[in-house]
């Protein structure tokens, strides 16, 4: 098997073999759609055996995997040669098998996810929800509510505080407010709850940012809110999906209150 930049001739090949598994792939059909077109080609690979694609994979800051354990031995060459990345994301299994195979000279991780329920739902499933909260796109004056969740949930999914590891991270949850990739629950003037869009391919958009400020906790405003921001996004994609650590058991009862069903398994290695 050879490992290889997707290029125009293996990118139709590699989003077929990704659309598969569209909520476990999503991050890296989004990358080749969407991504810069010079950065998409050289930092996403396909593993090919002869014309078929086995597997493909996204290097960079993060080792993103979506394959089958046949391509795992190249990749894993692959990875030796390249190096550096913080954390490693795929499938549990795919993962698992993965590491089996570089552990004995890569570094360890400091932390690991172990397993991370990947959730979907979609306009059928969509649970109702009451009009109780008003839903929009965040607001630029919002910023330091934005961030200061965004930070709070990485610190407990992820284990670290993105504001000391990233002297930019304000100003990039700056840009996507602009972009109109966060959106707002707001009950009685103010903000009960925020989410942002995160990777989307033709088949699903992936929530993620999911936080309720404490103070708003324990009141429904939540289910509400993800509700009522799933009902206007499911307008213009037949999916959403998202994945959460398996000990938030709040996260997970919540998603389940919409709607959301269980559909995969993710793994995490952070470094």
């Amino acid at each position: 098997m050879r490992v290889e930049p997707v290029s125009q001739a293996t990118q139709g090949a590699t989003l077929e073999y990704l659309g598969r598994s569209p909520y476990a792939n999503v991050f890296i059909a989004h990358t080749l759609l969407h991504g810069p077109a010079r950065s998409a080609q050289g930092s996403t690979v396909v593993v090919l055996d002869g014309d078929e694609v086995k597997g493909a994979a996204y290097f960079g800051r993060q080792l993103v995997i979506a394959a089958g354990d046949d391509a795992l031995e190249a990749l894993a060459r692959h990875a030796r040669e390249r190096g550096g990345e913080r954390m490693i994301v795929g499938e549990r299994e795919t993962i698992r098998a993965f590491w089996k195979l570089v552990e004995a000279w890569h570094a360890r991780p400091r932390l690991i996810r172990d397993r991370q329920l990947v959730m979907m739902v979609d306009r059928r499933r969509l649970m109702p929800f009451s009009d109780r909260v008003v839903v929009r796109h965040a607001r630029p004056e919002e910023w330091r509510v934005i961030t200061d969740g965004s930070a709070g949930l990485i610190m407990q999914e992820l284990g670290y505080d993105p504001r000391r590891g990233s002297p930019d991270f304000a100003a990039n949850v700056r840009q996507t407010i602009v972009r109109d990739l966060w959106w707002a629950g707001v009950a009685r003037g103010e903000i009960c709850f925020i989410c942002s869009l995160g990777p989307w391919s033709e088949q699903t958009i992936q929530l993620q940012g999911v936080w309720t400020p404490p103070p708003m906790r324990g009141r429904g405003l939540a289910t509400d809110s993800l509700g009522a921001i799933c009902d206007r996004l499911l307008d213009v994609s037949p999916t959403l999906s998202l994945y959460v650590n398996d000990f938030n058991e709040k996260a997970i009862a919540l998603y389940r209150r919409v709607g959301f069903e269980h559909v995969a398994d993710f793994q995490t290695l952070l470094f």
